[in-house]
């Protein structure tokens, strides 16, 4: 996520489009959590939303849903019947996506859109439900809370006990910018689906990678959805990257996080410009930087698009008031205005997750960092979002081109990372 350039195009905007100047609007309050959808929520009625449910059979999920919330009798019950569902649609979307089970239709088994728009038509439901039995704001917002965390993997991390495996943790995120293109899925999310729970085979041996997908949501950062997933884990694994998709064209490798918002909206279409809200703001560093082998991922072979060890940031020099890109990484003392990944959420999950790394005291022993994917593009003449398909085969093997390459790039994050004596 750089700063946004016109000739990046809109498909471009990814989640580099945070890095330009946000929108002048400031955070609102979200929508209730009862009755009334949410923005995302209201998406669901579209076309493209509807198809891509059908043609995958998450159609179903909600209704199914409903029935089993409707039948519960008590807030305990009603809790149980959340997060054996959210659950089960995490489990269902890995399946789908590695190729078990049926497919359910006949979209590409690899699509991260089932997941996402089936999620929303279940928390839709939660939000419209009203039990005989009544149900408090805090209630229905602990009913969302576990739903979110369940269905997207982020309490499912199954590592063997055997430590000669290797431990990967990978990150991912939900479709966005959607008022431009409603069809949009995000590779990363795809990526997540197909690498949950499989193994990859290094020059040390095997290595389990487990997976988990966030929203594009200023919000749930800033209540800590990050540090509450990856807290318990980086301490026990070996490599971690959070992914997100960001130019076209390319693979990144970002080399520094800033601790800056930028603004851009959201998938709540809400914006927050501000420093990056953490725990204990007084130590909070204005920097934080990749210990991934960059530079072994940079110079591989590992897939059909180019991969960059890219260090420009913006930043205000110390003393300075005006904005200054610094091409090769910022100067001491400065403050920051956007990481080489931006300073949309991508960047935010970077430093986040890297800033968790440090305050656990492994920033010399666990490498971690960010990986931008390519733009996920439709095929040519399929790129209207006024009278595009929801998929064409070019866009399925680009898909099916970043999953393939990001696996290779962890692979050889790990071997170089080992050969280092960093894992």
């Amino acid at each position: 996520m750089t700063h946004l350039r016109a000739r990046i195009g809109v498909l471009g905007l990814a989640l580099v489009a945070g890095l330009a100047t946000a929108p002048a609007s400031s955070a609102r309050s979200a929508a209730p959590v009862a009755g009334t959808a949410t923005v995302e929520e209201q998406r669901l009625d579209k076309a493209a939303p509807q198809e891509i449910l059908r043609r995958s059979g998450f159609d179903t999920v909600a209704p199914e849903f409903a029935r089993a919330l409707g039948s519960a009798h008590s807030y305990a019950q009603a809790e149980r019947v959340v997060v054996r569902q959210g659950a089960q649609l995490w489990r269902r979307a890995v399946d789908r996506a590695q190729g078990r089970g049926p497919a359910g239709g006949d979209l590409s088994r690899d699509d991260d859109r089932p997941l996402y728009w089936a999620r929303l038509a279940m928390t839709r439901e939660v939000r419209a439900w009203e039990p005989r039995f009544g149900l408090t704001d805090g209630q229905r917002k602990t009913l969302l809370t576990a739903l979110e965390t369940n269905s997207r993997g982020q309490n499912a991390f199954h590592y063997p006990h055997d430590r000669s495996v290797k431990r990967i943790l990978v990150t991912g995120f939900d479709p966005f910018t959607l008022d431009r293109d409603v069809r949009i899925s995000n590779p990363s999310g795809a990526t997540a689906l197909a690498l949950d729970g499989t193994t990859i085979r290094t020059a040390d041996g095997p290595a389990r990678v487990e997976t988990v997908v966030f929203p594009v949501r200023w919000q749930d950062f800033a209540e800590g959805t990050v540090e509450r997933t990856l807290r318990p884990q980086l301490g026990r694994v070996d490599l971690f990257t959070t992914v997100s998709q960001g130019r076209v064209g390319r693979f990144d490798v970002e080399r520094t996080n800033g601790a800056w918002r930028g603004g851009f909206p959201d998938n709540e279409n809400l914006s927050r410009t501000e420093t990056v809200p953490v725990a204990d703001p007084a130590s909070q560093p204005q920097w934080t930087s990749t210990t991934l082998p960059y530079q072994a991922i940079v110079a591989a072979n590992t897939g059909r698009f180019p991969v960059y060890d890219n260090t420009p940031v913006t930043e205000i020099p110390a003393g300075g008031t005006a904005e200054v890109v610094r091409p090769e990484g910022p100067t001491p003392g400065s403050t920051a205005r956007a990481g080489g990944g931006g300073n949309y959420l991508s960047n935010e999950i970077a430093y986040r997750a890297t800033l968790l790394r440090d305050r656990l005291g492994l920033h010399s022993s666990l490498p971690g960092g960010h990986v931008h994917t390519p733009v996920l593009e439709f095929g040519t003449g399929n790129t209207d979002p006024a009278t595009g398909a929801v998929t064409d085969p070019q866009f399925v093997r680009n898909r099916l081109d970043i999953i393939a390459q990001v696996r290779s790039i962890l692979t050889v994050a790990v071997d170089a990372a080992l050969r280092s004596g960093r894992s």
